[in-house]
């Protein structure tokens, strides 16, 4: 990098390391803007889901996974990386800034982390039938250490309440109407754009996450029964606000990524989340001391799941970055 600003080959994995984020129906909801020794992440409030994520929740969660990436990024190019979350009140939408200081090998976790998000997919299938050893999910678990956050492995004594709030959430949400059509919109850009979503083959939901009028839904037992031969991971936040949010995010990807690294696929399940009732009996019924904002589904990979679309990089980084410039 030069004295004061990045060079094209830097914006280059920059770029490419934000891109390959996970984020909300792959909406992408972030822009990049590189200047002097900072790069910044930026949260497109235009790219909403009102019936999917009223709030922005979800927004929020998926530029923390982006920040995420950033750091990593910025680690691998050799550099410290200070990470700043919501560094300036004048601009709410600069939700992270991550400052390149001096020169600084990245660590051999570090460097596993940055090539597991390449890897890493969304995997809606079955696992395969072989657990997640306790072992390595303690590993990965522990990988993760972000103030006010919570990461803990869904109990067996939990499978019941989980299956409950699942399967009462996939059932509201099939028969909303406009959520549906919001879901359909999503899907269908997956085919023609640069963003959206791949239609789910039939047969793999709902405890794979998203639920579409196609879904046949399970009883509880049956449910309960998929869990119970699965491993979840649940993550909590302390406060349910902005930051929450952006940390839980965080929290997300690097839990993601570890298990990426570990050879292990994953999926992330938010939907059930936003229905206030089933949020709040799952804290009821699962004793949380915080609240919940996200469940990732880890496990063997059973199949290769081609890669999501990505915007191309000029959609990506704003107009205001300086790359090279003197």
């Amino acid at each position: 990098m030069s004295h004061d600003h990045w060079e094209p080959g830097e914006v280059a994995v920059i770029a490419a390391a934000m891109s390959r984020a996970p984020s909300v129906h792959n909406s992408q909801p972030w822009a990049l803007e590189l200047r002097e020794r900072a790069a910044e992440v930026h949260e497109r409030v235009d790219l909403a889901l009102p019936r999917h994520d009223p709030l922005g929740r979800d927004r929020l969660i998926s530029c923390g996974a982006a920040l995420t990436n950033v750091r990593l990024a910025v680690r691998r190019l050799g550099y410290r990386a200070e990470v700043t979350e919501f560094p300036d009140p004048g601009r709410p939408g600069e939700v992270g800034r991550v400052v390149a200081g001096a020169r600084a090998e990245p660590t051999g976790r570090e460097l596993a982390l940055y090539r597991a998000i390449r890897a890493r997919h969304s995997h809606r299938a079955r696992f395969g039938p072989e657990r997640v050893a306790p072992a390595v999910l303690g590993e990965v678990v522990d990988t993760v250490d972000v103030p006010g956050v919570g990461v803990r492995a869904v109990r067996p004594e939990d499978v019941p309440a989980l299956a409950h709030v699942l399967v009462y959430s996939a059932s509201v949400v099939q028969h909303d109407r406009a959520y549906q059509r919001e879901l359909a919109a999503w899907t269908a850009k997956g085919h023609q754009t640069d963003d959206g979503l791949v239609p789910a083959a039939a047969g793999t939901l709902p405890w794979a996450g998203l639920v579409d009028e196609r879904t046949a839904l399970p009883d509880e037992d049956v449910l309960g029964r998929r869990l119970s031969a699965e491993t979840e991971v649940l993550i909590t936040t302390v406060d349910d606000g902005p930051v929450d949010h952006l940390r839980a995010g965080i929290a997300l990807e690097e839990l993601w990524l570890a298990a990426t690294a570990a050879g292990l696929a994953a999926s992330v399940i938010t939907q059930p989340l936003h229905l206030p009732e089933a949020r709040a009996g799952l804290i009821e019924r699962l004793d949380l001391a915080g609240y919940p904002q996200a469940l990732l589904r880890v496990g063997q990979r059973t199949e290769i799941a081609a890669p999501s679309a990505r915007r191309p990089f000029t959609a990506l980084i704003s107009g205001r970055t300086t790359a090279g410039a003197r």
